[in-house]
């Protein structure tokens, strides 16, 4: 079972090295205790998207429309994709923040493709061949030379962003066929009304979240954050997981920019402009430690959604784009802090009753 006893009063802090050494303890069963299983990251997750729905729904007689839910998730599906392949990056300590800039580098290398005559499944192919590259990129810096991640990807942010905006300077490229359009603004299913977007999603999603749980490679992952050092030594190779995973980070960002790129109709220098926080605080918020080693895709899943539909219903009554991202912000951090806060009260309490 997890220890979760804070210091008791008049003893000594703990020390860096106990308090790392916390960070590693691993439950050996499942939550069992109401208290427990309500604490539980997914169900404080699922409660708050609850709470979503109704506050939103009693201010709002749209909120619930099947159609404006539907086209509401267009708003969020791209960056939710993006959002799955970071948080295995997370998972294992790494990041990459220059998801968003290499979306701009892919759409401008479609705009270019498209302005060339080339049809919708070779535009496609550039769009995920220009994520693949900067996703090499990115690894090989990281695993090649030993190199910080957010160090390397704040670079190649810059690096990325900087060429999309050279080039295209203040201009825009509109000229993409309607088949290509279609990708980013059609649906699969007529009723219920599934955008495309969100039923790639979903299913990466699924996915995904089988693969992290319930395979050996999901469990390399889990090891590798851990304690990447242990990991080395049992055999796993850590570099080589480490390449592969930025790899799929920016093939989710090129896949994301083909679905952007499809539903707007055009490449602008500023596409996707500051998206790669937005996409690291859906993975925070989906419980995924930003130190690594633990978190879940279903928790991923619950937080686009609590964000996505939160944002919506905001918008729904006219609350304006800065007064959103306050509020967001304020969820986040109470969304974060009210389960710590109460597991450390909760020993407390116990010894006075």
């Amino acid at each position: 079972m997890a220890e979760t006893s804070s210091p008791a009063a008049g003893v000594a802090p703990p020390s860096p090295a106990s308090a790392d050494a916390a960070r590693y303890r691993v439950a050996d069963r499942a939550p069992g205790r109401w208290s427990e299983r309500l604490l539980a990251w997914n169900t404080i997750l699922v409660l708050l998207l609850a709470a979503v729905v109704a506050v939103n729904a009693t201010l709002s007689p749209y909120f619930l429309d099947v159609y404006n839910l539907s086209d509401a998730t267009f708003n969020f599906s791209e960056k939710a994709i993006v959002a799955l392949a970071m948080a295995l990056l997370i998972l294992v300590r790494e990041i990459d923040l220059s998801v968003a800039a290499t979306m701009a580098l892919a759409s401008l290398a479609m705009g270019f493709a498209a302005e060339a005559g080339a049809p919708p499944a070779l535009l496609v192919a550039v769009g995920l061949g220009v994520g693949l590259a900067c996703g090499a990129v990115n690894g090989a810096l990281v695993t090649g030379f030993g190199l910080p991640s957010i160090v390397v990807t704040i670079g190649t942010m810059s690096l990325f962003r900087g060429i999309a905006q050279v080039i295209l300077g203040d201009q825009a490229i509109t000229r993409y066929p309607p088949a290509f359009q279609a990708i980013g603004q059609g649906y699969v299913l007529d009723w219920p009304p599934v955008p495309v977007s969100l039923a790639l999603f979903l299913g990466i999603a699924a996915v995904t979240g089988v693969v992290l749980a319930r395979t050996p490679f999901g469990r390399r992952l889990y090891a590798i954050g851990n304690n990447p050092v242990a990991a080395r030594f049992s055999g796993i190779r850590v570099d080589r997981i480490r390449f592969l995973l930025f790899l799929l980070a920016g093939l989710a960002a090129g896949l994301a920019s083909v679905l952007l790129t499809a539903r707007i109709g055009s490449t602008r220098p500023n596409i996707a402009l500051g998206w790669e926080l937005e996409i690291v605080t859906m993975v925070v918020l989906g419980g995924v430690s930003i130190a690594g080693g633990s978190g879940s895709i279903l928790g991923v899943v619950l937080a686009v959604f609590v964000l996505g539909l939160a944002t919506f219903g905001l918008t729904l009554v006219n609350v304006p784009g800065i007064v959103i991202n306050i509020a967001l912000g304020l969820l986040l951090v109470v969304a974060i802090a009210t389960p710590i806060v109460i597991r450390r009260l909760m020993p407390g309490l116990a010894q006075r009753s």
